[in-house]
């Protein structure tokens, strides 16, 4: 089995599960047909989340670590459309801030 994570930077069960969380109640946004808070469907920004959520998963596997500027990024452009009373996706990203250092970069 072929692993991208460098050598000298040891595995964390615990970051890969958080991201899946946040993967998983993406889907489970998606499936609810949740609604952005200007009022239009949140699918367009949801999708855009989730891509983001598998990009920067791959990368902090190899680095073992979150990146601090993705993190902030995204939790900034999260609560620009995300309605007050669905906070489950702000949770899934903290779980994420929880689970590993951030880097430095």
């Amino acid at each position: 089995m072929f692993s991208s994570r460098r050598p000298d930077v040891p595995p964390n069960p615990d970051l890969a599960k958080a991201f899946d969380a946040a993967i998983t109640q993406v889907g489970k946004c998606v499936r609810a047909e949740m609604k952005a808070v200007g009022g239009e469907s949140a699918e367009p920004y949801l999708q855009k989340l989730e891509g983001e959520l598998k990009a920067e998963r791959e990368r902090a596997m190899q680095r073992g670590a979150i990146d601090r500027e993705w993190f902030q990024t995204t939790v900034r452009w999260l609560v620009e459309w995300v309605p007050e009373t669905e906070l489950t996706l702000i949770a899934a990203l903290g779980q994420i801030a929880r689970a590993a250092p951030t880097t430095l970069s």
